[in-house]
């Protein structure tokens, strides 16, 4: 997500003492498989054809992706095989997902590898932006490569020991094998001339057939940091720790842009153990990642530091923002949909077929702004000495971090070093390193190491808020209640707020999200984008501007099959239309329209996928079934990160007006799917983190400031509300169907399916989230 945002605002088409080194704990085999590399030799056939390579977004990515194999496998003379892992660990799985394919394809036992934590170097190992689900996406064939290269110099240093033919010998099971001799080598006695040899061409690699795999799409390899997470192990952000290093927290203006008018310094320093009392540069909308300034305290400890900032007695100028309102804010948007905007997809003539129609449906739907409230809040170590500054983070784009630390500082990117440590949730929040930045100044300023330590307050009251949205549909029906024209209008805060003046307007990837990108099979389509202005940081949640599109889209489906007396399903299936691939020239896209990042004739919009998943997820949930009074289904459909998921969530109303979830049935086609039990789990997590959204999340601005601080008024979906059972239903494809997201699409049809569900169990139509206290009236 960054890299694209910042590509578009150019005009681009499209550890040493403590370091933080987290490997592998889980070497005791490979789950139910790991015995058979002692019991079975199975040799590759000998002309294994190479998989067809395909062109795919990571290419087009800010430094690309390397598949140099040198760069992530090394060889130990004990046969330990370490796999660098590039990307950030927040739950998705990517820290194991991608060496498993490495290893997979280089024939190496899972028991004997260690995986280890890249820095921030995207020169040496390529993007580097963990967000906008496309981790396996854009490095599945990397992997396989590097996993085949590695196999194939293994096997050409036997070959030069056994002064054999390199088509006699084959790496199985972590040694390499003379086929006719029956001789074996293993890789630690392979390893020092292996690693020597220079990379072959792709052209000489001889990659694994489907059959072959060991991991790959087997889904019994676990994350590799679990038994250090369920033991309390694994490191964190606040988990690093440096001798004689300080603690800081920062007293922030209430609202964006404030400056700080005084404070007591003498208060605070009073309090024992504080050391230093800091002011910072204040920044605000518009400033990219920049902190929003404030006062710092730094103590000698953390209970210090927070007690200092209440001594403070900080006053603000709340400057620009001072006077901005939710509600205020709602009305403005709510008007701005209201009227004409900027076309961004035309198809036909959707003016004139409305003005022609018998009737038109009309509705509307709206959203605040949310935070991501992940359950580690933002925390960085810093330590700036002798011109070089090394960072200790949990961020999802450490070379990102590494840049603009190095900018903020003042210093050259390679005077600056960023360890990533595994991140308690991100969602897109630990994207923006803010909250770096303010530990490398403060460690530069009182010459000491420095952990930033956000609170939750501080976290719910200075974040990069989820877009505020209005969205205004009008369906024009024919005399036969046929839909004949869609208007779709979307009044937003944008992104591009956080990283330019605000001219209200939305970037392409917003509105590449839902909006432009409807698949309906509707001869006049119109999608407009209307001002929205923003009164405080927009930054990136999880699935961004797709969960504001798809509650819209899929809720109007539900009203209008309502409406005509029409099953949900049918009647969304009848919307989506015949199955086809999505010709954008005819549906009046842009030629350069998002796509994810992706190149459209590798992944279209294929509409019979899309139908297939409201298919299975409708089919494994009974739909139509008959429910007790006070239950329903509701199902929704969205296609996201080029992936296709529909979701039939089964809804319980108590007569106080409580939700629960007994069950959920979440179709999900994402092409060839390389870790299935993270893709449950993916699946999972999208349905609790949506049961907070639709339920609960909204941060509320009065006079700039946000009302909201914890969760006893910023709401989480506890244990008790999460649904008691999600079943995930796997759309199975070979390799050769490209991998796509899977971290964030499964939350836009949750919310929908959800309140869907709910009007189908109380008779109450929800149009404005979050539900909140609505079923209550």
């Amino acid at each position: 997500m960054l890299s694209h945002i910042q590509r578009e605002i150019a005009g681009a088409a499209p550890m040493q003492a403590a370091r933080t080194v987290i490997q592998n704990v889980s070497r005791r085999g490979f789950l139910k498989g790991g015995a058979a590399f002692a019991l079975a030799v199975q040799f590759l056939p000998g002309e294994a054809e190479a998989f067809v390579s395909y062109k795919h977004g990571g290419l087009e990515m800010p430094n690309g992706v390397v598949n140099n194999p040198l760069v992530f496998v090394s060889i130990a003379r004990d046969g330990t095989v370490t796999i660098v892992a590039h990307r950030s660990e927040m739950g998705t799985g990517s820290r194991t997902s991608i060496p498993m394919v490495v290893a997979d394809e280089m024939e190496a036992d899972w028991s004997r590898v260690k995986i280890v934590q890249a820095e921030g170097d995207e020169k040496k190992y390529g993007n580097q932006d963990t967000d906008g689900s496309r981790s396996l996406r854009h490095h599945i064939q990397p992997a396989r490569e590097i996993g085949a290269a590695m196999r194939h110099m293994l096997e050409q240093a036997a070959a030069q020991q056994w002064q054999a033919d390199i088509a006699d010998v084959q790496a199985v099971g972590h040694q390499v094998i003379h086929k006719s001799l029956g001789a074996r080598l293993s890789y630690g006695e392979l390893a020092e001339a292996a690693m020597a040899l220079p990379v072959p061409p792709r052209a000489e690699l001889r990659f694994k057939d489907e059959k072959e795999f060991r991991y790959i799409g087997k889904g019994q390899v676990q994350i590799v940091d679990l038994h250090d997470i369920t033991t309390g192990k694994a490191v964190y952000g606040a988990d690093v720790n440096l001798p004689g290093m300080l603690t800081a927290v920062v007293a922030r203006p209430p609202v964006v842009g404030g400056k700080v008018k005084s404070f007591d310094a003498a208060a605070a320093r009073a309090v024992p153990g504080v050391l230093h009392v800091v002011e910072i540069p204040g920044n605000g909308i518009g400033s990219k990642f920049k902190p929003l300034g404030g006062v710092a305290v730094v103590a000698r400890n953390t209970w210090a530091a927070l007690q200092g900032r209440d001594a403070l007695a900080v006053t603000w100028d709340d400057g620009l923002h001072g006077k901005a309102s939710t509600a205020e804010q709602e009305k403005a948007l709510r008007a701005s949909a209201g009227a004409p905007g900027d076309p961004v997809r035309d198809q036909g003539d959707a003016e004139a077929a409305l003005a022609s129609a018998a009737r038109v449906f009309t509705r509307e739907y709206y959203q605040p702004h949310m935070a991501h409230a992940a359950m580690e809040p933002p925390v960085a170590l810093a330590s700036v000495k002798d011109g070089k500054c090394e960072l200790w983070a949990c961020v999802q784009s450490p070379y990102g971090t590494r840049v603009d630390v190095a900018d903020f500082l003042g210093m050259k990117e390679e005077d600056v070093t960023v360890h990533v440590t595994l991140l308690g949730g991100g969602f897109g929040r630990k994207s923006k390193c803010d909250f770096v930045m303010e530990a490398a100044y403060l460690s530069r300023e009182v010459g000491a190491p420095v952990r930033v330590q956000w609170t939750r307050e501080d976290d719910i009251r200075h974040c990069f808020y989820h877009t505020t949205s209005v969205e205004k549909i009008d369906i024009g029906l024919d005399a036969n209640d046929k839909p004949v024209a869609w208007r779709h209008r979307s009044a937003a805060t944008s992104i591009l707020s956080t990283f330019a003046p605000d001219e209200g307007k939305q970037l392409s990837i917003e509105i590449g999200m839902g909006l432009e990108d409807m698949p309906y099979e509707i001869a006049n389509v119109r999608a407009e984008q209307c001002k929205g202005f923003a009164h405080t940081r927009v930054g990136w949640y999880r699935s961004v501007s797709n969960i504001p599109r798809a509650f819209a889209i899929q809720s109007i489906t539900a009203e209008l099959a309502h409406e005509l007396g029409r099953d949900e399903k049918d009647f969304l299936l009848e919307m989506i239309g015949t199955p086809r691939k999505l010709d954008w020239q005819a549906a009046g896209l842009p030629q350069q329209f998002w796509n994810n990042g992706e190149p459209y004739e590798e992944f279209p919009i294929d509409t019979g996928r899309l139908r297939n998943v409201v298919e299975l997820a409708a089919a494994k949930a009974g739909w139509g079934k008959s429910l007790p009074p006070g239950e329903g289904l509701g199902i929704a459909v969205h296609r996201s990160f080029v992936s296709y998921i529909a979701m039939v969530v089964h809804a319980k109303v108590g007569s106080d007006g409580s939700v629960t979830v007994p069950e959920v049935h979440a179709a999900i086609d994402c092409g060839f799917v390389a870790n299935p039990e993270r893709v449950r789990s993916q699946m999972q997590g999208a349905c609790v983190f949506g049961m907070t959204a639709a339920l609960y999340s909204r941060i509320t601005l009065e006079n700039g400031a946000v009302v909201e601080s914890n969760f006893h008024d910023y709401d989480m979906a506890r244990a008790s509300a999460f649904p008691e059972v999600v079943h995930t239903h796997i759309v199975e494809h070979p390799f050769a169907v490209h991998a796509t997201g899977v971290g964030e699409p499964g939350v836009p049809p949750f919310l929908p399916a959800l309140t869907n569900a709910i009007f189908n169990a109380s008779g109450k139509r929800i149009r404005n989230l979050p539900v909140g206290d609505q079923l209550r009236a």
